[in-house]
């Protein structure tokens, strides 16, 4: 005599998570290595208005300059002579990476320049300068 096997609905409903789990933590590990982080200054500056001011891509390299010559770079303070080491640390990280100078109003163009210069032997051609449209 053959006895049929009578199979609840649960056991016959069963779908392997495991690929759907593999893609995800992939698609995780894409978006993670692909996102560009964005390093701030660190301080509040109050940029000077400009008629002229026009939006640029996004710098990676922030460098703020406050009203009283204080530069700041990944929310620290530097000397103006480590500024150059800190831009080739940051540019061997990322090769393609661009300068953002946010310089307040009242700082001095002397420190304003420094700062420039040494951005400029780290290798860094391009500089943006924040401003504000008015």
């Amino acid at each position: 005599m053959a006895r049929k096997k009578h199979y609840s609905a649960a056991e016959e409903a069963q779908v392997d998570m495991t690929p759907m789990l593999d893609i995800v933590f992939i698609m995780l590990i894409f978006f993670i290595v692909t996102t560009s982080f964005v390093k701030e200054s660190g301080i509040e500056v109050n940029r000077p208005k400009a008629q002229q001011a026009s939006k640029k891509p996004s710098a990676n390299i922030f460098i703020a300059i406050n009203e009283a010559g204080i530069v700041y770079m990944e929310k620290r303070e530097v000397d103006i002579q480590r500024v150059r080491a800190n831009v080739e640390r940051m540019l061997a990280e990322a090769p393609e990476a661009q300068v953002m100078i946010q310089a307040d109003q009242q700082a001095k163009h002397g420190i304003v320049v420094k700062v420039m210069d040494q951005v400029k032997a780290a290798g860094i051609d391009k500089i943006s300068v924040s401003a504000e449209n008015d």
